[in-house]
């Protein structure tokens, strides 16, 4: 068994220093984990989200990595005795890694170099291990046989981890972090006015207005983040326009730049969730940029695309409609961080990130929805996808112990483009109370909200639903995050003593 799973080390170990000399994206760990990903139905995905949040992909990507263990280790077994099976069950292995790195949706021949080598390796290893590991003919030569196999698998643990090392070590080398530190950006030529007073409320525990860029949430597909130096990035503009356009990262920082606050919602995000964060945002207008490029008649999406091939389906009228629609370059006074889109990403207020928010982008196509479907339309999320008005309990945190007496009953509602008019909460079933607002610079923000309890001892149920400028009264009844994101009125319990 330890021949098969340092076999199997060895194999990822190459693998990986492989991919470090074609792209960090072709390491078969990363191919086959995106293949996963795009494979899983949506009620899985749902629960990843659910149960790991922002972890999911080292979940993933530590299952994948256990599973590759166990199953090598199985193979060792086999090869003790015939090794021909075992031979080919590497293999497979290896010709699912073609597979699953051919199968991404910005694959190069050149992604399966990677593969094709750590398999080599990991055959190579494999055998040579088994050969070590034969079984003596008499008992003398017993122990002698075991510490030629025990050098023997020594020596290739240290292969492996040798290789893995350099890999990483080399991949460190294409980290953009420096880079991104060095860049300087312009002040915006339309400021953001400053935040109104009171628009934080600074209650302990209440999610602050601005969301930290530390803090800010992450929810999308990419296992290995894009390393991208601004110097050799641009953006192509196509599709039904008139001048198809091509632009640097130069070039977009010597167009006006609008600075404009905007709170973000991931479609994932259940009732009372955390995928919603707010940031100032910096970048050019969108429709700015494709006017220029000359809109034809009859196109009514952006299919936009980020540099591992990812794509997102934006309805066009949205962005034209006179909203702050940004491709952004800083967020919170600083270059987007790498996580968040470096160098530039989309931000559409109003809509769920699926359908808005791409980052890394590096293409724009204006198209049709009939003739482009992007990543998540293809697999049945809705294609128009407006932010629905929600209202979100911070405080008191479910199941806390408070004591009797005045209580704050605090959190953040947002209903983006349209805006919060009012937050109601609810004791137990009882009537309905207005909470006190704090004031926010437009409606593409979220919104702050307190009401004072005077909490009696015992278990109460609280609840919290935000009415939206158009009047419209967040939905009552629970739904699933799919196909176009969840509703429900937030409830918490809590135990006062």
């Amino acid at each position: 068994m330890l021949a098969g799973v340092l076999a199997g080390a060895v194999a990822l170990g190459v693998a990986e220093l492989a991919a470090a000399f074609v792209r960090p994206q072709a390491a078969p760990l990363i191919t086959v984990g995106g293949a996963g990903i795009d494979l899983t139905p949506e009620w899985l995905k749902d629960f990843a989200i659910r149960t790991f949040g922002t972890h999911d992909k080292q979940v993933l990507l530590g299952g994948l990595l256990a599973g590759v263990i166990v199953l090598a280790g199985i193979l060792g077994l086999v090869g003790r005795a015939r090794r021909l099976p075992a031979v080919v069950g590497f293999g497979l292995f290896g010709l699912l890694g073609v597979v699953a790195a051919l199968s991404r949706p910005d694959a190069r021949p050149a992604d399966t170099i990677p593969v094709l080598v750590g398999t080599a390796a990991g055959i190579a290893a494999l055998l040579f291990l088994l050969r070590a590991a034969r079984p003596a003919a008499d008992e003398a030569g017993t122990g002698a046989q075991r510490r030629v196999f025990l050098a023997a698998a020594g020596g290739t643990a240290v292969a492996a981890a040798s290789a893995g090392a350099l890999g990483r070590a080399r991949n460190a080398r294409r980290d953009v972090a420096a880079i991104r530190n060095g860049v300087r950006l312009p002040r915006p030529a339309s400021p953001a006015p400053p935040l109104p007073a009171g628009s934080d409320l600074r209650i302990p525990g209440l999610t602050p207005f601005t969301t930290p860029n530390n803090d800010f949430y992450r929810v999308d597909t990419a296992l290995v983040l894009p390393q991208i130096d601004p110097a050799q990035w641009t953006l192509r503009i196509h599709g039904m326009v008139d001048r198809p356009v091509e632009l640097s990262f130069d070039d977009l920082l010597r167009r006006p730049l609008l600075e404009r606050d905007i709170t973000l919602t991931c479609v994932s995000n259940e009732v009372g969730g955390p995928y919603a964060g707010h940031a100032r945002w910096l970048g050019v207008a969108l429709d700015d940029l494709l006017r220029s490029a000359g809109v034809q008649a009859g196109a009514d999406q952006i299919l936009s695309r980020s540099i591992d091939g990812f794509t997102v389906s934006t309805p066009l009228a949205t962005v034209l409609d006179g909203r702050d629609a940004l491709l952004a370059v800083g967020m919170n006074g600083e270059p987007l961080p790498v996580r968040h889109g470096f160098p530039a990403r989309m931000v559409v207020p109003g809509l769920y990130g699926y359908v808005s928010a791409t980052k890394w982008v590096v293409d724009l196509k204006v198209t049709r929805f009939a003739t482009d479907r992007a990543y998540w339309t293809k697999r049945g999320w809705a294609a128009d996808a407006p932010i629905k008005t929600m209202a979100r309990i911070d405080l008191p945190k479910p199941l806390a112990s408070v004591k009797a007496g005045r209580v704050p009953v605090a959190g953040v509602a947002w209903a983006q483009h349209r805006g919060i008019e009012a937050v109601e909460v609810r004791i137990d079933g009882g009537p309905w109370r207005r909470a006190r607002l704090a004031p926010v610079p437009h409606t593409d923000t979220w919104r702050q909200w307190v009401l004072e309890w005077d909490a009696t001892p015992g278990r109460h149920r609280l609840e919290a639903r935000a009415i939206d400028a158009t009047g419209a009264v967040q939905l009552e009844k629970r739904a699933t995050p799919y196909p176009d994101g969840a509703t429900g009125w937030h409830s918490t319990v809590v135990t006062v003593t």
